[in-house]
């Protein structure tokens, strides 16, 4: 049965695993219609549709007819097809003409995100959130015509930028990349000398990213979570071992604000492979192992929020303890703090038994952790 989570402030509920429909481009109407049957079935029901070439466009609306308010649609605002290729945009009158062609083709007169495509640049920030294009989605969301603006980005630094400006943002999220320096070019991400290069332990602009969408209500939807494949092969893993997809995505969903993982699909099998991720048990998602042990990457005394320290004996949700001291000391926010007064029971209930401690995969101080965030919460 799939598991479903709110998206951040928008207040929609996503499915954890959702399809991302790129792969789809370039087949057959009934390969796609196979695809997005099998998606259905397994009651995804967030899409994500970047593609601005006309004919798959076309097919998954063909696919969906009759469905669409079975699905939450990502349409993206700057994605364009000129002389037979994809490209992308800045040009308002150009996004205008390809979003409304998305409309169209997906037989819907709204989309539930409207996505400002893929902006890595503080440029390519500025130009799009100070000019017309920015302007439209707003005008796009006042009509009623987009529920929620998005932004997708690969980088953390251009990315954090947005989370005052937008509802969601759609992210490259994966154990890989989160171990690369924030302003990593995105040709460079999947290079082996990057991985080399690496730094011990998750990028510290990466986490202030999905920090800063978990305090504002940003509601994270991830891309990459695969890493392209990469990350499922003992070849190309750099890690020197093969994850498995569950590995992969709950791995992303463990990260603050991250509600549902976009998982590419070319055929239905590929679908139900992900989708299964929701029946799956604690051991077959256990991806902290294989960090654990990987001599390049080291995570040590960072909290995952894993949960391998539970159970504990005075059941306080340790990795959500975990989470807001990360989040409140940055800010103490009171709706941090609202989140903290519904916790069962609180961290100064901790009796400093350690078993978390023995537990953590990671050496996490944990009893230190949490008499600092009794202290920080409680005052």
């Amino acid at each position: 049965m799939m598991n479903y989570r709110t998206l951040g402030k928008t207040g929609m509920r996503v499915s954890e695993v959702g399809l991302g429909c790129e792969h789809l481009q370039g087949k057959s109407p009934e390969r796609v219609r196979a695809v997005v049957d099998a998606a259905l079935e397994a009651e995804m029901n967030i899409f994500d549709i970047f593609m601005s070439e006309p004919e798959v466009r076309s097919n998954i609306g063909d696919a969906l007819a009759g469905r669409r308010e079975r699905v939450l649609l990502q349409g993206h605002i700057g994605a364009a097809w000129k002389d037979g290729q994809y490209c992308r945009t800045r040009d308002e009158g150009e996004c205008r003409v390809f979003f409304e062609d998305f409309l169209r083709r997906l037989r819907t007169d709204y989309v539930d995100i409207g996505m400002l495509h893929y902006i890595d640049s503080d440029e390519d920030f500025d130009r799009v959130f100070n000019g017309p294009v920015y302007a439209y989605a707003r005008k796009l969301r006042d009509e009623g015509v987009i529920r929620a603006i998005g932004m997708s980005s690969h980088n953390p630094i251009v990315a954090v930028r947005a989370v005052p400006y937008i509802d969601v943002l759609m992210f490259s999220v994966n154990p890989a990349f989160d171990f690369l320096e924030g302003r990593t070019e995105i040709d460079a991400l999947l290079d082996e000398a990057t991985f080399r290069k690496a730094r011990h332990g998750i990028d510290r602009s990466r986490m202030a990213l999905y920090e800063a969408c978990e305090r504002a209500g940003v509601g994270i939807t991830v891309m990459k979570a695969f890493a392209a494949g990469n990350l499922l092969s003992d070849k190309t893993s750099p890690f020197g071992r093969a994850l498995t997809p569950y590995q992969c995505i709950a791995y992303a969903l463990d990260r603050p604000a991250a509600a549902s993982v976009l998982a590419g699909a070319a055929t239905p099998e590929e679908v139900r492979i992900s989708a299964g991720y929701s029946d799956s048990d604690a051991a077959a998602r256990d991806y902290t192992e294989i960090m654990r042990t990987s001599a390049h990457f080291s995570s040590k005394e960072q909290c995952m929020y894993c949960n391998h320290c539970l159970p504990c004996p005075e059941n306080i949700d340790i990795a959500a303890v975990n989470r807001l001291y990360d989040l409140a000391s940055v800010k103490l926010t009171d709706t941090l703090r609202d989140h903290y007064r519904v916790l069962g029971a609180k961290p100064s209930a901790c009796i400093g038994c350690g078993s978390c401690e023995a537990n953590c995969p990671f050496d996490v101080p944990v009893r230190d952790r949490m008499a600092r965030a009794a202290a920080l919460f409680e005052r």
